[in-house]
């Protein structure tokens, strides 16, 4: 926005104490006049002790003095005020520094404002704050989008090959050809779900119901009870009825992707289970799986878009596409929650979802 220039806010505050000063002064000369000088006579008196002035001697003899007061006043108003003025502001100059540096590009810039805390340094400390969240979401959306634009360039990529070596290939057997051409347009599509469901629960708005989780992770059990057989796991489901306030959709996905991201990685030989309960107004549910002991700082890496672990070696036919614990952690902050991951000591992950919860429905 252009706007037309204007008195800065130092002159702005110099003339406000020059006022200040000029109008105390004539408080001050107003106050010698209707206390003082109203009651001396007009004329002056001559008395049996002396000589006694009148107000026009009294007036003639103040006013040089007060006006020249008045000059000094108004000067050293003007002078103070421009310094003092130079003073309080410093900190805003630092601060238009800063935001004209992050208004060129540059989200590494800070105020780091020093002194002890009052209102300038309080919004220098929010700046920073601020400008420190911006520079870590700019940061992750272009991670996403370098990665997604990766992804969705892998299944075009071999859909060419595929077609290239076909057309070279006299005796190309076709059933082959879709079979492989269906596997990597599903990849695709599911990829496409996945970024759409990802940015429909970032942007919220979707419609609230009470939601009983342990109903949403039975429910999950009995959809993904396949894979578990087809993996020799064993399923566990246990907990308490736990109403929550959301949807029941975006919710229902977010127990399938835990669920299934358990069995993915876990392991053969450990049950995974599935458990609900409440605690302290909230509305918990926890996915463990067994398997190898992983490093806590890739645990913390899991969450973002594309992050496969150590399954990033190794795809398997059931192997979703980076996107399903990113997809959890994007739809429980929708709902105000919380999603925890952590390394278990005996090896495996434990997840837990922690959401506001709602009002229990009467039976």
């Amino acid at each position: 926005m252009t706007r037309p220039p204007g008195l800065s806010a130092r002159i702005k505050l110099t003339l406000s104490y020059v006022a200040l000063v000029l109008v105390a002064g004539a408080l001050i000369l107003t106050i010698v006049w209707l206390f003082l000088l109203r009651y001396v006579p007009d004329e002056p008196l001559f008395t049996g002790t002396g000589f006694a002035p009148s107000q026009r001697d009294l007036l003639r003899a103040f006013a040089p003095p007060a006006g020249a007061a008045m000059i000094a006043l108004l000067v050293t108003g003007a002078v103070g005020g421009w310094f003092l003025a130079g003073r309080m502001l410093a900190p805003l100059r630092l601060l238009t520094q800063a935001t004209r540096r992050a208004d060129t590009g540059d989200l590494s810039t800070r105020v780091r404002m020093k002194g002890r805390r009052d209102e300038f340094r309080e919004l220098a400390d929010s700046f920073d704050g601020m400008l420190q969240r911006i520079e870590s979401q700019v940061e992750e959306q272009r991670r996403f989008a370098t990665n997604a634009s990766h992804e969705l360039r892998t299944p075009l990529a071999i859909t060419r090959t595929l077609l290239d070596v076909a057309r070279s290939d006299p005796d190309r057997d076709v059933d082959d050809l879709l079979d492989r051409l269906t596997a990597v347009n599903e990849r695709g599509v599911e990829l496409v779900e996945g970024l759409l469901l990802l940015g429909r629960a970032d942007r919220g708005g979707f419609p609230q119901a009470s939601v009983d989780l342990s109903l949403l992770a039975e429910d999950a059990v009995e959809t993904l009870l396949p894979l578990a057989e087809a993996r020799g796991v064993e399923l566990i489901v246990r907990g308490d009825e736990t109403t929550v306030s959301g949807s029941a959709g975006l919710l229902g996905q977010v127990v399938l992707n835990l669920l299934q991201n358990a069995l993915i990685h876990g392991d053969a030989a450990e049950p995974v289970t599935v458990s609900t309960h409440r605690d302290s107004g909230a509305a918990v549910l926890i996915v463990e799986n067994g398997g190898v002991r992983l490093d806590p700082a890739a645990v913390a890496t899991l969450a973002e878009p594309f992050q496969r672990g150590t399954a990033r070696i190794r795809r398997s036919d059931h192997e979703r596409n980076g996107l399903g614990l990113a997809i959890v952690s994007a739809i429980v902050g929708a709902h105000g929650g919380e999603l925890t991951l952590a390394a278990r000591s005996t090896g495996g992950l434990r997840a837990t979802v922690r959401v506001p919860a709602g009002v229990r429905p009467s039976s």
